[in-house]
């Protein structure tokens, strides 16, 4: 037997002392914990058995420390105590995971069956492994720290992206994380500033149905850990090396790496679920219960995190921790992670102390913060979301842009509401930059190929009989239902796809993209394909000549973009009108137009849009035209003595596209044909011109103040040229 002593409570989980392996875990209503320790992974029966008595507690920890151990230990635990109402609680039949523990291994005779009832599954349990806690080396690979306002998010699967035909990847490293590093010079090349991993976290790819795998990994059954079937080397302690390869990776070469977290449910379901971790050492202390012990679900996944408890939220924290501080993580994005600002009986809070505490933790200060605002019991908190950090999925873009290049009436308003920063969402102002985060596809949903070639989904290769996925996708096939050979429908879909990423990556807020839509990857239609680990589910890597027009129109979108984002990010005053009052006080501001300059038609069956930018002493900045109706149509333009540039015309063929340099352009209209959007910059802003928005804005202030300001103070936004 191994010599023990009493140890401590902190840290959680399993940590290295000089003399071997500190053990601490949560479980406040337990009656008797034993640790079990296993010869190896895929030990079927524990090498020695340690029993916590009472003098190894203090308060809610229970907490050994045992001589001779060290890295790479293996261990469990069986909890003892009483059953909870509803026959659910403490099953000491069942050897747990310990929530903290930084790797899990097992996997090879892992059965998620065998965790529910009553019958004993060490041969068959996930089990924690001992590994080191040390920091990551950010001075080696300093974070890239973008502002929000010239950030650019990628989101993409792990095992999807570096897998398929033609895929740059070498074989053995195909689905992994050190996979994704081959990837890297492509995402440069793009000009995407931060990736978005969909669950990188270990999670259980058995708890699917009938028979199928779990591709997407929302289904935890470790905050701490590595999914191991994304690393390459099968030793569990090289998991977190392999994390921090890619993290530095992508530093250096200037992406940030943003994780999806799921903390709103576990894995283990609801009552009838398998005892894995977190229901064994505290069912009551994790889950939001009923007073009779049934579980309260608004995650559609049969259980919702207590995330309002002090010692939940403990754990939630040093899950964040481990991936920001130890494996040098950017940021983190909140699967309905609205759910995690529900209190007791699951009431709304306006202080989630969840979030109170990270905003307040020096260790978290400096990372992204993105959530889904909403969740499936109903609540949805876009822009009131309770937490100042948080920058929130802003479905209603995706909606509203959906539908008006869809052509559906009353969409304009919408629309300039979307384009001017939603201020029809947050009192009538436009949300602060880093506030919502702009899509028009993600993971959860139609790619965006196949959001203007189906009208409905085909989900059928899931086998749940079309019954999963959203019914409401707001998309358009364009006359046939799929594929097309059809010149007109295929040239007509290819504008609508240029349309949609000029929308998206023109609006103020930041914008997000989803894995392959720059070169049309396709679903077949499926919109839900998070059991597709297959060429549904995978990159497409072998583009043909259509694929990489549209990809070489969207890298030229996003150095656009960059270039004009100090403009486009800016908060600017407008009036539904589309004229603002005494803009002559005003540094910088946004008119609407219709057809004719000033008069915006905001009718239901309206399909014309137009805005413009409009600087002080220059004039027009910047005007856009958007044209959702099936015929041609002529927009006034504003007067701009230099001349305007088209930088943009989604009419123009992707095989063509504009120039690198166009000439400077004088006319009093600008034709834009159906079903297309047009940019035209004005001439000063591609000749290095300074642009004095924000000094003017600071001496308007002033003045309001009383004050005076010396001529050439404040900040000058330098607005370089956008050519090449």
């Amino acid at each position: 037997m191994s010599a023990t002593r009493i140890g401590h409570p902190w840290p959680l989980g399993a940590s290295v002392t000089r003399r071997g392996v500190n053990f601490s875990v949560v479980a406040p209503l337990a009656t008797r914990i034993e640790l079990l320790i296993f010869a190896d992974g895929e030990a079927r029966e524990p090498l020695e058995v340690i029993e916590l008595d009472p003098c190894h507690r203090s308060g809610e920890h229970w907490h050994v420390e045992v001589e001779g151990l060290g890295l790479g230990c293996c261990y469990g635990y069986r909890v003892f105590g009483p059953i909870q109402p509803g026959s659910h609680g403490f099953n000491p039949s069942k050897v747990l995971l310990d929530p903290c523990a930084r790797a899990v291994t097992g996997w090879e005779g892992y059965q998620r069956g065998a965790a529910v009832g009553a019958i004993p599954n060490a041969s068959a349990c996930l089990k924690g492994v001992v590994t080191e806690r040390d920091r990551f080396d950010f001075d080696a690979a300093p974070r890239p720290r973008h502002p929000w306002q010239k950030s650019i998010i990628y989101e993409l699967h792990v095992g999807g992206f570096t897998r398929g035909n033609g895929c740059p990847v070498p074989a053995e490293r195909q689905g992994t994380l050190l996979g994704l590093i081959d990837t890297l010079p492509y995402l440069q090349e793009m000009g995407v500033t931060a990736i978005e991993l969909l669950p990188v976290m270990a999670f259980d790819p058995q708890d699917a149905p009938n028979g199928r795998f779990n591709h997407w990994g929302y289904s935890p059954v470790s905050w701490m850990a590595p999914h191991p079937a994304y690393l390459v080397d099968s030793d569990p302690l090289q998991g977190r090396h392999e994390v921090r390869q890619l993290v530095t990776a992508c530093h250096q070469a200037g992406l940030e790496v943003i994780l999806d977290v799921v903390y709103n449910h576990t894995s283990e379901g609801n009552q009838q679920g398998p005892t894995l971790s977190w229901r064994g050492f505290g069912d009551a202390l994790y889950y939001h219960q009923t007073a009779k012990g049934d579980y309260l679900d608004v995650s559609g996944c049969g259980n919702t995190i207590a995330a309002n408890r002090p010692l939940v939220r403990r754990l939630i924290l040093e899950s964040l921790r481990c991936w920001s501080t130890e494996l040098g993580i950017d940021g983190f994005r909140f699967d309905l992670g609205i759910a995690l600002t529900r209190g007791e009986a699951l009431a709304p809070l306006d202080a989630p102390p969840l979030f109170e505490e990270m905003e307040a933790d020096p260790d978290l200060s400096d990372l992204k913060v993105v959530s889904e605002p909403w969740d499936c019991g109903g609540l949805y908190r876009l822009a009131d979301f309770p937490a100042r950090r948080v920058a929130s999925w802003n479905g209603r873009f995706r909606d509203d842009v959906r539908r008006f290049w869809k052509g559906d009436d009353r969409s304009t308003w919408t629309l300039s509401q979307r384009l001017s920063g939603n201020p029809d969402l947050f009192n009538g102002q436009p949300s602060p930059v880093g506030r919502t985060i702009n899509f028009l596809t993600a993971h959860d949903g139609f790619t965006l190929a196949d959001l203007v070639s189906f009208d409905r989904k085909h989900n059928l290769a899931n086998g749940e009989n079309d019954r999963d996925g959203d019914n409401h996708n707001n998309s358009w096939n364009h006359g046939v239902e799929g594929p097309c050979s059809d010149p007109g429908v295929q040239t007509l879909r290819d504008r609508q796809l240029r349309n949609l990423l000029a929308s998206l990556l023109l609006a103020p807020g930041v914008p997000m993209l989803l894995m392959g839509d720059e070169v049309r990857r396709s679903q077949g239609g499926n919109n839900n394909t998070w059991c597709q680990n297959n060429p549904l589910g995978w990159m497409h890597w072998q583009p043909d000549a259509g694929d990489l027009d549209l990809r070489r129109f969207l890298r030229r979108l996003i150095q656009l973009r960059q270039r004009l984002a100090p403009l486009l990010n800016q908060e600017l005053p407008s009036t539904p009108s589309g004229q603002v009052r005494d803009a002559g006080n005003l540094p910088l501001w946004r008119e609407w137009h219709g057809l004719e300059l000033g008069k915006p038609d905001w009718a239901s069956w309206s399909h014309c849009l137009a805005w413009s930018l409009h600087d002080a002493s220059i004039g027009p900045l910047i005007w856009c035209g958007m044209n959702a109706y099936y015929q041609p149509m002529q927009f006034a333009l504003p007067p701009q003595p230099a001349g305007w540039r088209r930088v943009i015309d989604t009419a123009i063929p992707g095989d063509h596209d504009l120039p690198a340099t166009s000439e400077p352009w004088l006319p009093a209209t600008a034709p834009l044909e159906s079903r297309s959007l047009m940019l035209l910059v004005a001439t000063p802003l591609l000749e290095d011109t300074l642009v004095d928005a924000t000094s003017r804005a600071d001496t308007s202030q002033a003045k309001a103040a009383g004050k005076k300001k010396k001529a050439g103070g404040g900040n000058r936004t330098r607005i370089i040229s956008l050519e090449g």
